[in-house]
């Protein structure tokens, strides 16, 4: 059976409304003088929070504008304006056209802005087919200042794409649907697979009701964005994340300019503790960015933590696989990276527990080589201490009470590492050892621990028999 994929424009596709450029690109090359009255201010509430009745009788008046007006007198302007409206696109969003593409279904854009205005920038993404509003043209050739068939949106929408659809043998049921909008909920409602993407208030709560996926296509899936004010889970996060609000722990951060101020980086570090979460957070408040953390399967399988983990960007790794290190595994990384975000890890899997957590260097997956092979980007080390003194892997909670002799954790991140390409494990050697340079001595080569330490380290802080052997106390061994 055969399906199609649409996608909207405005605010899906495109982050914003594409007005301002196609008016900018109008008013450049003469085909019109001034501006619509109120334009400005529709399009600033477009952009804020979708599509209004308002926005939508703007759009309707536009057809009037093109009276009289031969039907290529548009041309130059529609090509001015897809120099603009090409760029703006997402990366996920071109992804996903090149996915629906390889799985064999055709790409249509269905949009209310008039077709003669928006074929060039489909034709620029690889899109196939065009449903958009068609002004009338005379026999003269001129336009007349009438549509010439549906006024495509809403209900005129859905009834333009199941008349394409019939004609090219398309089959709604097997077919994908994305917008932003709530008046296009009889379109997502008429496809199998439907997808709300950066979605405005109403139609954000129709998709939680029907459980239709959530898609911002300048984030990789599954990232949440808060509504109206448009900003990822993680990055609101990360603006509270003030030191002050754990006023139980010191933080430094350092070597903050070594992480790239835009395009992708795999990070990469040690772990010591679970509050190892929040000093990342505290740390990427003083960036403009957020990552993409990779983390054991077993968390994302929790219910409600998996939930709150994939909302804020985490990505799942199943380290029981065949083959965890294979190209599959890391498929959803790979497209993070593709898309020009961060991905950020941390190779031991686990927090060192026991013997291992006083052992000197770090040993662990060689995953961050695999992803540093497959995408060639930089990889950036970064160094975690102290975060063990404030939540020990014994405790069940953070020492909260700790205000007076406050322990210091410290987050470093370093110049990226120089990879040869060569080997995955030499080059996973590299990098374990950049960031076991950024470690203060006391870390990198600790004492043998007294049994009181060693107990830290376990899940319920008793050292088992077997390894009380390697705990000191004081000068005599236990």
């Amino acid at each position: 059976m055969t399906g199609a994929a649409f996608f909207d424009l405005d605010r899906t596709l495109l982050p914003k409304a594409s007005g301002p450029a196609l008016s900018a690109a109008m008013r450049e090359t003469g085909v019109v003088s001034a501006r619509m009255p109120g334009e400005a201010l529709l399009f600033g509430y477009f952009n804020l929070l979708g599509e209004s009745l308002g926005s939508i009788a703007l759009a309707r008046q536009a057809v009037l504008v093109a009276r009289g007006k031969t039907r290529d007198a548009f041309d130059a302007a529609a090509e001015l304006a897809a120099d603009v409206l090409e760029p703006m696109v997402g990366p996920f969003a071109r992804m996903l056209i090149d996915e629906h593409h390889a799985a064999g279904r055709p790409v249509v854009l269905a949009t209310t802005t008039p077709e003669h205005l928006v074929r060039p920038l489909a034709a620029r993404l690889g899109i196939d087919h065009v449903i958009a509003t068609r002004y009338e043209v005379g026999d003269d050739g001129c336009f007349t200042g009438r549509n010439d068939g549906h006024f495509v949106w809403s209900m005129g929408k859905v009834a333009a794409v199941r008349e394409w659809a019939e004609a090219e043998g398309v089959h709604l049921d097997a077919s994908f649907a994305y917008s932003d909008s709530i008046y296009d909920a009889p379109l997502l409602r008429a496809v199998g697979n439907p997808g709300a993407v950066n979605p405005d208030p109403r139609l954000q709560a129709l998709a939680v009701a029907a459980r239709w996926p959530v898609l911002h296509f300048d984030t990789s899936p599954g990232v949440l964005k808060l509504p109206v004010i448009g900003m990822e889970l993680q990055r609101a996060i990360a603006l509270l994340a003030r030191p002050e609000v754990f006023p139980y722990a010191k933080f430094t951060v350092g070597g903050v300019d070594n992480i790239p101020t835009d395009g992708p980086a795999i990070l990469v570090g040690n772990h010591r503790s679970y509050f190892d979460l929040v000093a990342m957070a505290v740390a990427f408040r003083r960036t403009p960015r957020s990552a993409r953390f990779l983390g054991k399967k077993e968390l994302f399988d929790v219910p409600g933590l998996g939930s709150i983990f994939r909302a804020g960007g985490g990505i799942s790794v199943d380290r029981r696989a065949e083959d965890p290190d294979s190209p599959d595994a890391f498929a959803a990384a790979v497209r993070a990276i593709h898309g020009g975000e961060l991905v950020a890890m941390m190779p031991e899997g686990t927090i060192p527990r026991g013997i291992h957590f006083f052992e000197p260097g770090m040993r662990g997956f060689p995953g961050a080589a695999r992803l540093a092979h497959l995408t060639k980007v930089p990889v950036i080390p970064f160094a975690i201490t102290g975060t063990e003194k404030v939540w020990p892997r014994s405790a069940k909670i953070p020492r909260v009470t700790n205000l007076l002799g406050r322990p210091e954790v410290t987050v470093t991140f370093g110049e990226p590492v120089d990879l040869k390409y060569r080997s995955v494990p030499r080059d996973m050697e590299r990098i374990f050892d950049a960031i076991t340079e950024m470690l203060p001595d006391e870390v990198r080569e600790p004492a043998r621990p007294t049994l009181a330490e060693l107990a830290l380290t376990y899940p319920d802080g008793v050292v088992p028999a077997e390894d009380r052997w390697f705990a000191v106390d004081g000068d005599e061994q236990v």
